[in-house]
């Protein structure tokens, strides 16, 4: 019986640690919650947020607006694009294609704005559940921590993508992440595997 037992347990944790560092963070989310994407692009993680949280609702935040200069040579929204604006309409095209069942149902809701303007739409203590992976430079991060930790509920959670990774944006996600802690505006669950995961005060 024991031995059946360890045989199962080493069988959940191998599984576990097959998995993506994105989903195991998902597995942390209570269901039914009320989510925020920013920063889709495609929706290929909107998707994983919709199967593993099964959100009663996720708002898709997105400008998908190409952004030229030097300093976005590296992003997949400036130097890397072929056709420029022509392809970020393209993909926020399908985006709504691609969740136009959701849509329908009123489970997913598309937000063609940037994070902030998005933000301003939404009521304080409205969201249970933020991910931020939209501009990595340092103050769009800063300034995405500060706006949606308002509209999170009291014990909510924040979360992100790219923490410890220096990247095109010069490092910007995890000095935003760790001035944000430093502050005591919250309590880190999880820092690691390029995603942080933090929860708001309950109180």
């Amino acid at each position: 019986m024991q031995a059946r037992l360890k045989r199962r347990v080493f069988r959940a944790l191998r599984s576990a640690r097959s998995l993506s560092p994105r989903v195991r963070l998902l597995q942390r989310l209570p269901k039914g919650g009320v989510c925020a994407e920013i920063g889709v692009w495609k929706g290929d993680f909107s998707e994983r947020i919709l199967e593993v949280a099964r959100p009663a609702r996720l708002h898709l935040i997105d400008p998908w607006q190409a952004v030229a200069g030097e300093d976005y040579e590296g992003a997949r929204y400036g130097g890397k694009l072929a056709e420029g604006q022509a392809e970020m309409d393209a993909v926020h095209a399908a985006v709504l294609e691609r969740f136009a069942r959701e849509r329908r149902k009123g489970v997913v809701e598309v937000h063609r704005l940037s994070s902030l303007e998005a933000a301003e739409r939404f009521a304080d203590d409205e969201l249970d559940f933020v991910y931020i992976d939209g501009n990595h430079r340092y103050e769009f991060v800063k300034a995405d921590l500060e706006a949606y930790a308002r509209k999170i509920r009291p014990g909510g959670l924040l979360g992100g993508d790219d923490y410890g990774v220096e990247g095109w944006w010069e490092d910007g996600v995890t000095r935003a992440v760790d001035e944000f802690i430093g502050s005591g505006a919250t309590a880190v669950l999880s820092l690691e595997d390029g995603q942080f995961l933090l929860r708001l005060p309950a109180a």
